[in-house]
């Protein structure tokens, strides 16, 4: 690991401070489990890291009316042990559940899982974020197993790795974030975004500025779940995802909100999906139409079609959870 700066400010003016003007040359550093393994493999090169761990105001989970609040600093698996999150918002903790290491668990904070970078080998090998040489894409022609099926016209084909963007997205939830110009608010849907070229980053996240709280709304009876499939229990990412939210009126689905995870450069919205289930009264067929819908654009590569079915049962899987009818 190459030699950097140290600094550990106590507020977010001194982080913001601390990292301004050194756009793509200063990180911040709160759990560590991504950052490090980045800087190990030396595809992050900072000359100064800023540890935001002492800032207090980062941490804790709160309740009031307008919802549940998140600090950035809030680790999965204190966000796992809130009771009252596992009883409104099941799939938040499912989810948090799928990250398999206890360790990771401990020291992984939410905000660094919603920021961490792709887990794409191309990227986390040094050939870039969209892994182009001499104008073609590597992943195309090469070793494609675990890349995008959704999304993936080009020339992005990483997936977002979030264990809690789908279910904090199904949920409305929106990041508070801090920089140079003060606080600002943007829906968790507009966060990640899909680069064109290797000067864009995948998420809409300024050098100088960081991530201090999630706002989710409040969970009203929503029915939710998180569902996801997986090669193995051991601590590995899974192949595809669905978290669902669905608003209830006895057996009929009034609202559904549908996104799938590890299937596209973003987390994916199913809109066919939510279309599909809305107005009507919930069966196992429902939800295997839903998840068919869910896929109906995949554009699978040469070596991930199988990734098609895997996020078709995930989808249908999720629903069916979250409505207490999983078979």
């Amino acid at each position: 690991m190459r030699a950097f700066e140290y600094a550990s400010p106590s507020a977010k003016e001194e982080a913001v401070r601390l990292l301004s003007g050194m756009a793509g040359e200063a990180e911040v550093l709160a759990g560590g489990t991504d950052l490090l393994s980045l800087m190990k493999d030396d595809v992050l090169k900072p000359k100064r890291l800023v540890n935001i761990k002492a800032v207090g105001e980062l941490a804790g989970i709160r309740f009031d009316a307008k919802g549940l609040r998140i600090g950035a600093l809030t680790t999965l698996a204190e966000l796992m042990s809130e009771a009252r999150v596992e009883k409104e918002y099941p799939a938040l903790v499912q989810a948090c559940a799928g990250v398999r290491s206890p360790q990771i668990q401990a020291m992984g904070t939410v905000g660094g899982d919603l920021c961490q970078r792709p887990r794409c080998w191309y990227f986390r090998g040094g050939f870039g974020l969209l892994a182009v040489q001499s104008g073609k894409s590597m992943v195309v022609d090469g070793d494609n197993r675990y890349h995008a099926i959704l999304g993936n016209e080009g020339p992005a084909y990483f997936v977002n790795p979030s264990s809690l963007a789908p279910p904090l997205i199904a949920f409305g939830a929106t990041l508070r974030i801090f920089g140079p110009s003060g606080r600002r608010e943007v829906a968790l849907e507009k966060f990640y975004r899909t680069p064109k070229n290797e000067s864009e980053k995948e998420l809409a996240l300024g050098p100088d500025e960081v991530v201090t709280d999630i706002l989710v709304p409040p969970a009203a009876g929503r029915k939710n779940a998180t569902y996801e499939v997986r090669q193995r229990e051991a601590l590995d990412w899974p192949f595809a995802t669905a978290s669902a939210t669905l608003e209830m009126r006895g057996t009929n689905i009034m609202k559904a909100r549908i996104v799938m995870g590890h299937v596209a450069p973003i987390p994916w919205v199913a809109v066919e999906s939510q279309r599909l289930l809305e107005g009507k009264e919930l069966t196992e067929e429902l939800a295997a139409a839903a998840g068919d819908a869910a896929v109906q654009g995949a554009r699978p590569l040469s070596r991930n079609g199988y990734k098609v079915q895997l996020a078709r049962v995930a989808v249908k899987r999720a629903i069916l959870r979250a409505s207490g009818k999983e078979v």
